[in-house]
């Protein structure tokens, strides 16, 4: 009886729930009461819930809510779906956007790494075709010069092209071979091809072995191939073209100016150090001199003493004079040590060496000049160096820049400046030295070249005695 009060009351919230409209008279009255159930009329009771029950399910049932329940169960089951089916087609065109994305990526490299292998493609043809007429892409000594690099690149692409567009050589034209046109063109074509070769050989050949003093061997080396070929070639009247050749000339200029600025950085290079080993014996110098006058003046010091205690005054103005003289000397050292300006400039010739009218013009910081002029004249020459001029100078740099740039363009050695020889005469030094108005108390004109001109004299008394025969050697 309990279980039907319940399921009477549930029939009653149902109702009320899913017809709010309807009001209290839609439904049975006694589905607004719960009256107590006794022992003896349960079944009547049952009897009537389950009769409130199916009045409950028609009413249901002629109102359409089982039909709503369904239809909203419907509508969100497709909602449901149709949201799965977004978040699906959302993942998928992501995905497919991804693999497009890899996919263009990949074609995009593909196509680049294509475009590179045809452009090598091109390339390894065209140096195929080069190297058919002997052009190689050889190792030039501009190529690392960061002036002349550039300017090798253009002349070098400049005489390719003309090799490639047939421009390097002219033949004659119109020549038949076993009656053909064609047999006598191609004939004309690798025969131009096969003596072109052989001139850019010669021509790699000269710029490999350019160097810094040969520049005209190489190009004379590269006329006589053009020679050549054109005399092999008078047949087809074959000629190198005059801008071909001037290229190729160009190219080995290129290597040779290359070359000489190197070699005269290096000899530059060991200028620069000889003059650091010159300057560390002048200190080295300084030092010693500087020690010895420092021992001597203690020593006129203490004997200066002693005169004082003995009362001598001859003997101590006489040692006050000695070391003035020693003070002096010091206070000299030491302005020689610290002004780098102040040297001897020396004019000297060896005229056994390296003839008449060529002189050496420098100058050194050594307390004693004549040390240098002695080392230049060692064994490395066969007769010792005359002294024309020594004198000193406050601004012996300054005075030595002067004579080198009056005389620069009679240098016997243009490319190594440090290399202090010129062809002028000793008059021709001493007169800008006079023009500049430079202190100077004595020059020698004249070269004694004792050793050089007794060497000459014996040999001519044993040519004399060899009867005016030529001794043999």
């Amino acid at each position: 009886m309990a279980n039907a009060t319940h399921v009477r009351s549930h029939a009653s919230e149902v109702g009320a729930a899913d017809s709010p409209n309807r009001g209290a008279e839609a439904r049975p009255e006694s589905a607004t009461a719960t009256p107590k159930i006794g022992l003896f009329n349960g079944k009547r009771r049952a009897t009537e819930l389950q009769g409130e029950l199916d009045a409950l399910r028609g009413w249901m049932r002629d109102n359409g809510v089982d039909d709503a329940f369904k239809a909203e169960q419907v509508r969100r089951e497709t909602v449901a779906k149709i949201e799965e089916l977004e978040r699906s087609y959302h993942a998928q065109t992501i995905e497919l956007k991804n693999q497009t994305d890899a996919a263009q990526r990949s074609l995009e490299q593909v196509r680049s790494t294509l475009a590179v292998e045809e452009s090598r493609l091109v390339n390894i043809r065209a140096n195929a075709e080069l190297q058919d007429m002997g052009i190689f892409d050889f190792t030039h000594p501009a190529e690392s010069s960061a002036d002349l690099s550039d300017e090798l690149d253009r002349v070098r692409s400049q005489y390719k092209s003309m090799a490639r567009t047939n421009s390097a050589t002219t033949t004659a034209t119109g020549m038949a071979f076993n009656n053909s046109a064609s047999e006598g063109e191609r004939f004309l074509k690798n025969m131009s091809k096969l003596l072109l070769r052989a001139y850019n050989a010669e021509a790699e050949n000269a710029v490999k072995a350019a160097k810094a003093g040969n520049l005209d061997s190489c190009i004379k080396r590269l006329n006589r191939a053009r020679e050549q070929v054109e005399r092999n070639g008078k047949m087809i009247e074959l000629q190198i073209t005059p801008e071909y050749h001037r290229l190729r000339v160009t190219e080995i200029e290129l290597a040779n100016r290359h070359l000489r600025a190197k070699e005269r950085e290096k000899e530059l290079d060991r200028e620069r150090r000889a003059q650091l080993r010159e300057e560390k014996k002048a200190e080295a110098e300084f030092r010693a001199k500087r020690a010895d006058l420092l021992k001597e003046q203690r020593h006129y010091q203490n004997l200066l003493d002693s005169l004082r205690a003995r009362n001598d005054s001859e003997g101590l103005n006489r040692v006050l004079e000695q070391l003035q003289e020693v003070e002096q000397s010091i206070a000299d050292v030491d302005y020689r040590a610290a002004n780098t300006r102040a040297g001897y400039v020396y004019v000297i010739s060896n005229v056994g060496s390296f003839g008449e009218n060529v002189v050496k013009i420098g100058m050194t910081r050594r307390l004693e000049p004549m040390d240098r002029v002695r080392e230049l004249g060692d064994a490395s020459v066969p007769f010792g160096f005359d002294v024309h001029a020594m004198f000193f100078s406050q601004d012996a740099v300054g005075v030595e820049t002067m004579l080198h740039q009056k005389f620069s363009s009679s240098r016997v050695n243009q490319i190594n400046l440090r290399r202090e020889y010129f062809s002028v005469t000793p008059q021709q030094v001493l007169d800008a030295l006079r023009d500049e108005k430079v202190e100077i108390v004595e020059f020698t004109l004249d070269a004694p070249a004792e050793q050089f001109r007794q060497s000459v004299e014996m040999a001519k008394l044993r040519q004399e005695d060899s009867g005016g025969r030529t001794p043999r050697h």
